[in-house]
């Protein structure tokens, strides 16, 4: 059982590995951006919808879960990525079909495939949760600088086009794959160091649950955005160019260390200390990174934004680990993927701190209202009490 475990885990890993493509639109716009002329609003809002219909997809995983088989999801969503893929390189410069192709459908498709590939695999860890939860997010987090690096080398003797159209058959290919491979754990085992189930319209009923909401709704904000300001703001504390566009490219690696080692601290410490944890190293990013701004300090601003990459890793992780722990196995998927909304409200605020960045022209009034956040975050956080 101990060898079917591993590969169950291996797989899922892999699986995210793929998926997480989404997260590589700062280096897969650059090409389609220039070809076609579009504004930087009408591109960054293609990832807005990006991340508004991957919650969406895990949310729609969540709910077909107890009628629709994990492989028939899975093939759906290859499905929808390959397809997405392939309209966002036909789009031809229309934006609407770019949207419903990149924004919509591989997002959603990916969406699934988050949210199916988590359930299924942390059901055969349920008494280690938070590793498997964690190996799988570090995962999903390293694909970002895994995609970015092979499209940007591939775009040397490619087109965009046909590098959208083989990501997404490839990807597409890992999924279809990983179909065949997975499958739910024996009901025993799901149910391993499970106290109590609660269901999804129970949860939605329980102070425990608004308060997780908004906790996570401001640690993903304040480490989304700071992960969105990544070269320009190391360069505004005084980085070389090189040094600069590195460490952005690092962040990624950050993250999906946050990711590993907070399901590891989940497994060690317990719930309630990793939490504690995650608000402290939440409030210390952002302040460090502002004290740069302040001191104009490259190696502060270094440390404090690859916390901040840290922190923001901390939130799947965490999250998935009290969905379960708070709330049970049984209804995991679906309780997992309404808390994963969080990424709706907490992407509209990097709009509002790059409306501060242009109003301002620093940096540093963006950073004091993330440590102000995170601050509000840690008040929440202590008030949280399980179900």
């Amino acid at each position: 059982m101990k060898g079917k475990r591993g590969w169950v885990l291996l797989t899922g890993c892999v699986t995210l590995l793929m998926a997480g493509v989404i997260y590589a639109w700062s280096v897969l716009k650059t090409p389609v951006k220039a070809e076609f002329g579009w504004p930087d609003t009408e591109t960054q809002m293609c990832f807005t919808l990006t991340l508004c219909f991957f919650c969406l997809g895990g949310l729609l995983s969540g709910l077909i879960s107890r009628r629709v088989t994990l492989r028939v999801r899975l093939l759906a969503a290859a499905v929808l990525v390959i397809g997405g893929f392939d309209l966002s390189a036909h789009a031809e410069g229309r934006l609407g079909l770019f949207y419903l192709g990149y924004g919509v459908l591989t997002a959603l498709g990916v969406g699934v495939v988050y949210n199916a590939v988590i359930a299924c695999v942390n059901g055969w860890f349920a008494d280690k949760k938070g590793m498997a939860s964690g190996a799988m997010m570090m995962s999903f987090g390293f694909s970002a600088l895994l995609m970015s690096r092979a499209f940007q080398a591939l775009l040397g003797g490619m087109g965009w086009k046909e590098i959208y159209m083989l990501l997404g058959t490839v990807i597409g290919l890992v999924i279809a794959v990983s179909a065949f491979v997975l499958k739910n754990p024996p009901a025993a085992r799901t149910a391993a160091g499970t106290e109590k189930d609660v269901s999804t319209r129970e949860m939605l009923k329980t102070g425990s649950f608004w308060k997780l909401f908004a906790f996570f709704t401001l640690l993903a904000a304040v480490g989304s955005t700071a992960i969105g300001f990544g070269r320009d703001y190391f360069r505004s504390v005084g980085m070389a160019e090189n040094a600069a566009v590195t460490l952005a490219g690092l962040l990624a690696v950050f993250n999906g260390l946050g990711r590993l080692f907070s399901g590891w601290l989940c497994d060690r410490a317990g719930l309630s200390r990793t939490r504690m944890v995650t608000s402290a190293v939440a409030i210390g990013a952002p302040a460090l990174a502002l004290l740069a701004c302040v001191t104009s300090s490259p190696l502060l601003g270094a440390v404090g934004l690859c916390l901040c990459g840290f922190s923001y890793g901390f939130s799947p992780t965490v999250s998935a680990a009290l969905a379960g722990g708070f709330y049970g196995m049984k209804h995991f998927s679906l309780n997992f993927s309404v808390l994963n909304l969080v990424l709706i409200p907490a992407s509209f605020m990097s709009t509002l701190a790059g409306r501060l960045y242009e109003t301002t022209g620093a940096y540093q009034l963006a950073l004091i209202v993330l440590t102000a956040l995170s601050v509000v975050g840690l008040i929440v956080n202590m008030s949280i009490k399980k179900a």
